[in-house]
C-alpha cells in the first residue's frame, strides 16, 4: 500500500514537500514514481527514484525545481517542490512498481501496479 500526504494550498513561489509512505510487500518494490493529474488532464510523470539505488529521473515540468528522494529505514519516498507555479496545481499521485510488473521503464502510468491516494496541491498565483 502507498500513503501520499503533504499536499495543500500555497502561493507562486512557495515550497512543499509531498510524502509517500510504503507498507506491505516494500522488498518488490522497483521503482517508486510521483505523477500528477490536472482537471481534465492526463495522469503526467513528474519523478522516479529507484528502491534501492541509481539515479533519479524528472520530468522537464520538474527538473532543477524539483526533488526526488527516499528514505528506505522508513520506507518513504519524498518529493520536494520549491518554486511552485500555477500550472503545477494538480492531484499528485504516488505509484511503485513491483519487480513482477517492471519492464525496465518508469515514465507512464500504465507501467506502475500500485498507486496511493492522491494528495491535492493547488498553486495560487
Amino acid at each position: 500500500q502507498l500513503q501520499a500526504s503533504g499536499g495543500g494550498l500555497v502561493q507562486a513561489g512557495d515550497s512543499l514537500t509531498l510524502s509517500c509512505a510504503a507498507s506491505g510487500r516494500t522488498s518488490s518494490i522497483v521503482i517508486m514514481g510521483w505523477f500528477r493529474q490536472a482537471p481534465g488532464k492526463d495522469r503526467d510523470f513528474v519523478a522516479a527514484i529507484p528502491w534501492s539505488a541509481g539515479s533519479t529521473y524528472y520530468a522537464d515540468s520538474a527538473k532543477g525545481r524539483f526533488t526526488i528522494s527516499r528514505d528506505n529505514a522508513k520506507n518513504t519516498v519524498l518529493l520536494q517542490m520549491n518554486s511552485l507555479k500555477p500550472e503545477d496545481t494538480a492531484v499528485y499521485y504516488c505509484a511503485a512498481v513491483s519487480d513482477n510488473y517492471y519492464s525496465g521503464s518508469w515514465y507512464y502510468a500504465y507501467e506502475y501496479d500500485f498507486w496511493g491516494q492522491g494528495t491535492q496541491v493547488t498553486v495560487s498565483s
